[in-house]
């Protein structure tokens, strides 16, 4: 039996292996440098910044995804963008992705967003194959963009406290 719940502060270590074990997945393990408490007052803190659901099959843990509201200004409405969808190995074919995905799919209707996004590795074919099965489409117009460490850092600094 699957089933989807919101994740709690004590799954943290369960959904710290859930990236882990993406990572690791993408080829991306050097990569992760989270540090798991931080993590932990971002996701369950006074302020969330993001939410998880956990997917269990028969009970168990087995994936997991991560997710944040968007806002779409030509739409004028939010969206939810999903940061890391995971399933176990053994427990892919079990419908647990697509019951992950239904689930945020959802959210994003009782929420009234306009839509669902997300982004896929374009060497991850299965997953690709996956999302277009339902009916997700590839936005190849968009390319993702990205600034962080000390770029990051010095575009920060050149515009000085957010509060002046």
């Amino acid at each position: 039996m699957l089933s989807i719940r919101p994740a709690a502060r004590t799954d943290l270590p369960l959904i710290a292996q859930f990236i882990r074990d993406l990572a690791e997945y993408e080829k991306l393990s050097d990569a992760v440098r989270f540090d798991e408490a931080v993590m932990g007052e971002k996701l369950f803190g006074a302020r969330h910044y993001a939410e998880v659901v956990i997917g269990e099959v028969d009970g168990k843990a087995q994936g997991f995804a991560l997710f944040f509201h968007n806002f779409s200004t030509f739409e004028g409405l939010p969206g939810i963008y999903l940061e890391d969808l995971f399933v176990r190995p053994e427990a892919r074919g079990a419908g647990l992705g697509k019951a992950l995905l239904a689930h945020l799919a959802a959210l994003a209707v009782e929420r009234g967003c306009a839509r669902l996004e997300w982004s896929v590795l374009d060497w991850n074919a299965p997953a690709i194959g996956f999302y277009e099965k339902l009916g997700a489409r590839g936005m190849d117009d968009w390319t993702v963009m990205r600034l962080d460490g000390a770029n990051l850092d010095q575009l920060g600094a050149a515009a000085g406290s957010p509060a002046d």
